[in-house]
């Protein structure tokens, strides 16, 4: 079988590991791909949304499986294209993917469905939206309604702030054009928690639960970057909180997609946050998290390509979807500076360290292959990934294993998975 993985991150480096195992795949192409992923696959130059030639390539090598693993191909319609062009592929098509393209659609959704989430309004006219703050309560979240590589929400203290906000995502288009609409929502307290699933469109499977690090420094100061780390499964996703939300979130998500006409076939990511009141969805996204995928991926059991397989089919319920008893924990090097400036083109050492070890992974993000070998070629340079048997033993195990790796400018959170840390 030949599999064609769309994507250039950690995210799609875990995607082509899990991949690789399978023995029902002899042949793996990724389009772009990064360095690590060109050690398992053969990188071809085109890049994720140059449709017509990823659709051209697949059929030119006779593709029998494809998987988007990036949101933009997502809800710019890469699935419709290669399913119109005979080409077998994993992930939601663009009128599905709008469940996380736009905020706006989502929030509505929610609202129409009875699915629990935070108070909100939508605006496309930047006076109405600052008309509305000056009776808000404080704090407020600001929205830019499409994608914004996870920077494209602003917590607003103060009015001053939310004006600014305002200005920033409508007026002065930070966000470019996923900021022609904005949504500004009640702010909610908790602890989040990040769950992936798997869906056919009708039927729903819930993978392990995890949990992110979004901002660069510790203590969760610092500007918000794709993700510095992160660990599962979540202590705090307990069996009370999973059964509320397959009650109230998961199933009835599918259903409204469906009822809407969008029926959902691919990875449904619910960013969830824990509030005093219960669970309540802060966003959808439309594909596997990066880095969660990176903690998720590994602790899966399955063959990835039979459990994909049946979410293109419609036969998910005849899964047993089963994850390890364990737990894993991944910290990202990045280049100091990130996510505003930094340098690329140092070499990195230590690479050699993973070969053979089972419960440790390196995934590349933001790398590149010279004569001279593995250079530094991004802000997020790598995910540090080991397992454990608890989350205490997996985060030491992780933060040893970032001591094999050096390059210049090397940066990381020393706190992912402090709050689970039993040592303090």
């Amino acid at each position: 079988m030949k599999v064609l993985i769309v994507g250039s991150g950690g995210r799609e480096h875990a995607i082509a590991m899990s991949v690789k195992k399978s023995p029902k795949v002899d042949k793996i192409y990724c389009a772009p791909g990064n360095a690590g992923i060109g050690e398992i696959a053969e990188c071809v130059p085109i890049k994720a949304m140059e449709f017509d030639k990823i659709a051209a390539f697949a059929k030119e090598k006779k593709i029998d499986l494809t998987i988007v693993g990036m949101d933009d191909p997502l809800v710019g319609g890469l699935v419709d294209v290669l399913e119109e062009a005979g080409i077998r592929t994993f992930g939601p098509k663009k009128n599905a993917a709008i469940l996380e393209g736009s905020k706006a659609f989502s929030k509505d959704l929610m609202k129409k469905y009875n699915i629990p989430t935070a108070a909100y309004e939508n605006f496309d006219d930047p006076k109405a939206a600052l008309s509305y703050l000056e009776t808000a309560s404080f704090p407020i979240v600001l929205k830019a309604d499409g994608l914004a590589l996870g920077k494209g929400v602003l917590i607003c203290n103060t009015l001053e702030e939310a004006k600014e906000g305002v200005k920033s995502i409508m007026e002065d288009k930070k966000f470019g054009d996923s900021g022609n609409r904005m949504v500004i929502e009640e702010f909610m307290t908790g602890r989040e928690v990040s769950v992936l699933s798997f869906v056919d469109g009708k039927t729903i499977q819930i993978m392990s639960s995890a949990q992110d690090h979004k901002r660069a420094k510790d203590g969760d100061e610092g500007l918000n970057t794709g993700g510095m780390g992160t660990f599962s499964p979540s202590p705090f996703y307990t069996k009370e909180v999973d059964e509320f939300c397959k009650k109230y979130i998961y199933q009835a998500t599918v259903d409204a997609m469906a009822a809407e006409g969008r029926e959902f076939k691919g990875v449904i990511f619910f960013g969830l946050m824990l509030t005093p009141n219960g669970p309540r969805v802060l966003e959808y996204n439309a594909r596997f998290g990066d880095p969660e995928a990176q903690v998720v991926l590994p602790r899966m059991k399955n063959d990835i390509i039979d459990v994909v397989e049946a979410c293109i089919d419609g036969t998910l319920d005849q899964i047993d979807l089963q994850f390890e008893d364990n737990a894993a924990v991944c910290v990202v090097l990045a280049s100091d500076g990130y996510p505003v400036s930094y340098e690329k083109g140092f070499p990195i050492k230590g690479l050699e360290a993973f070969e053979g070890k089972d419960d440790y992974f390196v995934f590349h993000a933001g790398t590149k292959k010279t004569d001279a070998g593995f250079v530094t070629d991004g802000g997020r340079v790598l995910g540090v990934t080991a397992k454990g048997s608890d989350l205490f033993e997996a985060r030491k195990k992780a933060y040893e294993a970032t001591e094999w790796i050096a390059f210049d400018n090397k940066y990381m959170r020393k706190d992912i998975g402090k709050a689970i840390d039993q040592q303090g």
